[in-house]
């Protein structure tokens, strides 16, 4: 804290009224003096009395005493690693882009951003995003549709896709599901909740992968290591949500799975969803391979069935 000393200051009178004051511009009790800039290579005296002036920043008065010389925040710098996690951010509202922009930089991720679903679809090719985060509501072509035209990309079949979105209702919730959605967050959002939810996505995937075999039960060839599926040689496309959940029953026929063990299974701890996401992927799943695979054993969960 600087102090003043009295024996460097001299008092400015206050003019009375009517008169003219003497220093125009006087609006404190003190003058406190603002020594000039000194050459380089020399040093003043010590003291509490006066200010030195920082060259190069530019100074705020906050008060008629005191100046503060503010502290430039420092860029955030883009990722150089080459392995960094790619994440597209798909939103009309440009300070929740900036804003996402901005975290997940600092984090070390490489981002691009697109304002509306037709945006994304053009710039997904070229950027080759691990991972979409996605709003719902925006113009020329929402979320949802963006979300099911990206899924019949092969390249992007593997994708993380997240919904990000101010849509809470439950309906829109299945919706995205319905579309191949991976995971889906109500606005407000959180930046480190979902920073940590990302990481998860990201520990997951570099997690070593023990299975590597093929099952081959009731018709179906179920390549693990591919993740490609087989019915009598034609081969069917599933999302990787709706492929892990087949493999995970077929893998255990007859066994009964609660929809809480299939949740923590296929999804993990450190995603929340509803158990009615379950119910969405088992009936995907059904459209696409047949409805006799997979039974539901009612009140308690599903079983693969090769009767």
């Amino acid at each position: 804290m600087l102090l003043p000393a009295p024996a460097r200051y001299h008092p400015v009178p206050i003019p009375a009224a009517g008169t003219v004051p003497a220093r125009p511009g006087a609006l404190a009790d003190f003058v406190w003096p603002i020594p000039q800039p000194l050459p380089q290579g020399k040093r003043r005296s010590s003291g509490n009395e006066t200010i030195i002036r920082r060259s190069g920043r530019p100074a705020v008065l906050l008060s008629a005493r005191l100046l503060f010389y503010p502290k430039p925040p420092l860029p955030v710098q883009p990722a150089t690693n080459p392995n960094a996690y790619k994440i597209l951010v798909v939103d009309d509202d440009p300070d929740i882009v900036e804003l996402l922009e901005y975290n997940l930089r600092k984090e070390g991720y490489v981002v691009a951003s697109a304002a509306d679903g037709r945006q994304a679809l053009e710039v997904a090719p070229q950027f080759g995003p691990d991972i979409v985060l996605l709003d719902v509501m925006m113009p020329n072509l929402d979320g949802i549709a963006a979300c099911r035209q990206l899924r019949e990309l092969p390249k992007f079949k593997d994708t993380y896709i997240i919904f990000l979105t101010a849509r809470a209702e439950e309906f829109s919730e299945v919706a995205a599901f319905d579309a191949g959605a991976d995971d889906f967050i109500a606005k407000p959002i959180k930046p480190r909740a979902l920073l940590s939810r990302l990481a998860a996505y990201v520990r997951r995937d570099k997690e070593p992968q023990h299975i590597s075999d093929t099952i081959e039960i009731n018709g179906l060839t179920i390549d693990r290591t591919g993740f490609a599926v087989y019915q009598d040689g034609r081969k069917i496309t599933l999302p990787k949500k709706e492929f892990e959940l087949l493999a995970f029953l077929a893998a255990t026929p007859h066994k009964v799975f609660g929809r809480d063990e299939l949740l923590q299974n296929i999804w993990g701890n450190d995603v929340f969803v509803l158990a009615r996401t379950v119910d969405v992927h088992v009936r995907k799943v059904r459209e696409k391979v047949g409805d006799h695979h997979i039974q539901t054993i009612k009140g308690v969960g599903y079983k693969f069935n090769i009767d």
